[in-house]
């Protein structure tokens, strides 16, 4: 009988992108030769388990968050595959979230609800918050946004209490240009933003809009209100991982380049459901859109709506968005398309019909213009 092979995780089971991780390494395991799995309860940043030492095992998928995990790792000289953006062992294979592409989502996301004002929270302590911020920034400009950070004291910092944490999130939040869409580096610091809005009297969203990252359920669910989020594909990461480090336990050579897994796309929720624009025509022709655009809707039908010209409507329309209402058409159905797509095993022919296209070869092209894949290529690479 085949011995299975024995595989540590070192994976915290505290928070919901790390659990997101643990279910992409079950799904491989499913569909593959089972491992024997060794996972111990422990927290983010925890010191590795006593056991570790004196395991003989096959190999590690671990969040390699401390020097004393990476020391140890090292002494194993086993195969192993890093699952966290800091880099403590940076000769091993990783497997990381594509931070830039879940802040290109972020900024979108809150551009398209008009904000001209938009901000960032972080948390020095992690690169990939420090990434995601960076990404930002760059949008914001290049759209010719204001733009202003805000870095939250470090856990790891002898100052940091969250007395002293909120009291500078209150001053920062206070002096920011209104209305403002906020970016938090994740949930966690999102719902911290909230709180302190909260305590200051700002309307959410209307004069704050707030977005964070991980789409933490439990967490968005109860904020107040409720948190809108951008949504990563860590079971794709945990899958990528498990991949890699299966290939490295049959011998074969694994590099060290970042894998980077794309978002799946934004969870809206109560935090960012407004619109800072202030011509109330156009505000009104993008809500009718988004509740629409799906029906297989036209700017014809947009203008029913609206006491405007067409040739008036494409201009304000182009001047607030920089795109005409046909190209917003189009991008609220291809974001459907690619949601659809990421979430279900829907054929094109149905994905077509619940998404205003007359024919899935139509969409196809469609798909293709507006993000240079086909729908069926899309879909492969999450």
């Amino acid at each position: 009988m085949k011995r299975r092979r024995s595989v540590a995780l070192l994976i915290e089971t505290s928070n919901a992108y790390a659990r997101g991780v643990l279910d992409g390494v079950i799904d491989y395991i499913r569909s593959h030769e089972p491992w024997s799995i060794f996972l111990p309860e422990q927290q983010r940043t925890a010191r590795p388990p006593a056991w570790l030492a004196r395991w003989r095992g096959d190999g590690i998928i671990a969040r390699i968050e401390t020097e004393e995990v990476a020391e140890l790792v090292l002494r194993k000289r086993l195969p192993t595959v890093d699952v966290s953006a800091a880099r403590h062992v940076p000769k091993i294979p990783w497997v990381e979230t594509d931070d830039a592409e879940i802040a290109r989502l972020a900024a979108e996301h809150l551009l398209e609800r008009g904000f001209r004002n938009l901000a960032f929270v972080g948390d020095p302590e992690f690169n990939w918050s420090l990434w995601r911020e960076q990404s930002f920034a760059e949008l914001a400009q290049r759209h010719g946004c204001r733009f202003e950070s805000h870095r939250s004291l470090s856990r790891l910092d002898d100052r940091y209490s969250w007395t002293t944490v909120s009291r500078q999130l209150a001053k920062w939040l206070a002096g920011l240009p209104k209305p403002v869409g906020i970016m938090a580096c994740y949930d966690i610091k999102a719902q911290q933003v909230l709180d302190v809005c909260r305590e200051l009297d700002l309307a959410v969203p209307e004069q704050v809009a707030v977005i964070g990252a991980d789409n933490d359920h439990l967490l968005c669910n109860l904020s107040d209100p409720p948190l809108s989020s951008v949504i990563p594909n860590s079971r794709r990461a945990g899958y990528e991982a498990a991949r890699l480090l299966d290939k490295m336990m049959l011998g074969a050579k694994v590099d060290s380049n970042a894998v980077l897994v794309r978002p799946l796309g934004i969870e809206t929720r109560q935090s960012t459901d407004t619109l800072a624009i202030e011509d109330a025509e156009i505000v009104e022709a993008l809500r009718f859109i988004r509740r629409h655009a799906s029906s297989g809707i036209n700017v014809g039908d947009v203008l029913k709506e609206v006491p405007l010209s067409r040739r008036v409507l494409e201009s304000r329309f182009r001047k607030l968005l920089g795109r005409t209402p046909h190209e917003e058409i189009v991008r609220q159905r291809i974001g459907r398309v690619q949601q659809l797509l990421s979430e279900t095993e829907l054929s094109l022919r149905e994905i077509a019909d619940r998404t205003g296209f007359e024919h899935a070869e139509y969409l196809s092209v469609a798909f293709k213009q507006a993000t240079g894949q086909t729908p069926t290529q899309f879909r492969k690479s999450l």
